[in-house]
Formats: C-alpha cells, structure tokens, sequence
C-alpha cells in the first residue's frame, strides 16, 4: 500500500490530521471541564447533606455512585471535586507557565549575569522534592485555596523556565534574531514577537504535561490531609476520607480514583495525538 492511499485513510479535520485517541480524550476532558464549571447546578444533592442512613452505601437509583462514610451523596461530592481539583490545578499551571516561560525567554535574550543568577536560584528550588516542599509550605501557612494554587505554582515554575530557556536560546541564535537585533529592537519585542510564536506548540504541550503533575501533586497532598479542609473536597481528599470503604469495593473510594486517572490519562493522550496539518503530498 503506498504513502499516498495511507494519507487518504487518515482522518482529517480543516486540514490536520486527527486521531480517535485524540478525540476521545479531549471529549473526555472536555466534559470534566463542563462539570467544573457547573456542578453547582447540577448537583442532585448538597455536598453536605446525609442523604443516606448506611454508610458506604451502593449504588441505587437514588444515588448513583452510593454514599459516603457518612452517609453523603458520592455522586454530587465527586462533581464539586471536579470543581476544585480542575480548578486549582488550571490556576496553577497558567501561574508556573507564565512565570517560568515569561523569565526563561527573558534570561535567553539578556543572557549575562541575570540568566546566571536567575537559573542558579531555580535549580536550587528545583533540587527540593516537590512533595516535600508543598507539605512543609501548607503545615506552615494552612492549606487554603490561594496558597495550594501558588504553592503549586512555584515548583512547577522551575521546571517550565528551564524548559522555556532551552528552546529560547536555540531561537535566540537564528538569523532573524540578529537582524531584529541590528534594526535595533527592544527585548521586549523580540521576546513577544520574535520567539514566542516559534515556542508555543511545545509551551503548550509543556503546560499539558505539567497541569497533569500538578493534578497528581493537589491529589497527592489531600489525600495526606494537607489539600483543601472540610468543608471543600477535591477528588484526592474523597479518596482519603473513604479510604476505610476500601476492603468494601465502595464506589466511594473508586470512583474519586477513577476520576483523577481519567483525567490525567486523557490529558497525556490528547499531548500524544495532538492534531497535525496534513503535509503536500506532492512535497
């Protein structure tokens, strides 16, 4: 079979190739987002009403995905989760991308002993665990929601100007660069106008890569019990509170896992079959 008849049965969309995987999970991502935004609304229950007298209960027409240990309504708990887990984790990245990339541009253009320094102070941040970090930062501080999203924030944003600063100074030598130099440009406009548009594809996929680290990490700290406090509940305090329901095979405990597998899962796939434009096939 040649090139050309393998082209012609690869599905397209406005020019680019798409991908079933890809499809599928960007449907899937698309409806957590959808139930981020309105849970609120379609939330059967209160998240803290006790609809239900057993504890760890099954599901039934009622309940859709059983109750809690405390006899709470899963299925409305497990959609406001989607709410606060989404959320902060889409605020932290924006905020660990923005930073990391906006600085990583900057030290690759002014280069000297600002990018020295700045790249010397993110390794030295870089080189604490995460985990650790985030843990002594939320005992110090509390665990609210504005401190986890710039806690997160900040130690992802090593990792995102790192990345950022490699593709930058592979820019920064081009031959176009020089002559923006040469006509006398500001950084300013050659970071914005210059490189940003030859990075954002793989900014873009970086920041898909980090938010699924940051989902990991918020899920990682709640379920020690040092993410959001009662009354709010992300997807990783759900898990730990019916932790005990599972020797049970309790919805209450599956289905909040399931929950953060999807959604890390598909977010890594949509990266991996990202939509391509379709090459000339005269070329």
């Amino acid at each position: 079979m040649t090139t050309n008849s393998l082209a012609s049965r690869t599905p397209s969309l406005f020019g680019y190739n798409v991908s079933l995987v890809g499809i599928v999970a960007f449907t899937i991502i698309l409806g957590w987002t959808i139930v981020a935004l309105f849970a609120p609304y379609i939330t059967p229950y209160s998240v803290g009403d006790i609809v239900d007298t057993d504890y760890f209960g099954p599901i039934s027409p009622q309940l859709w995905l059983g109750s809690d240990y405390l006899g709470r309504d899963m299925f409305s708990r497990v959609l406001m989760g989607a709410r606060y887990t989404v959320g902060i984790s889409l605020a932290s990245v924006t905020l660990c991308c923005f930073c990391g990339v906006t600085l990583g541009m900057i030290a690759a253009v002014v280069g000297g002993w600002f990018d020295t320094i700045l790249s010397r102070f993110l390794d030295a941040l870089n080189s604490i665990p995460s985990k650790l970090f985030g843990l002594v930062v939320v005992a110090a501080v509390g665990s609210s929601i504005p401190v986890l999203i710039i806690t997160l924030g900040v130690i992802y944003t090593p990792g995102a100007y790192r990345f950022a600063r490699a593709l930058a100074v592979n820019i920064n030598t081009m031959d176009f660069i020089t002559v923006a130099r040469t006509r006398g440009e500001r950084v300013g406009y050659i970071i914005g106008s210059e490189i940003l548009p030859n990075i954002i594809r793989p900014v873009l996929a970086d920041f898909g890569l980090r938010f699924v680290f940051v989902v990991l990490l918020l899920s990682g700290l709640s379920f020690l019990g040092l993410g959001l406090q009662p009354p709010y509940a992300d997807w990783g305090a759900l898990v730990r509170e019916n932790i005990g329901g599972l020797p049970f095979a309790a919805p209450a405990v599956i289905v909040p896992s399931f929950a953060i597998a999807s959604l890390t899962i598909s977010v890594n796939l949509l990266i991996d079959n990202l939509p391509r434009r379709i090459r000339d096939r005269n070329a």
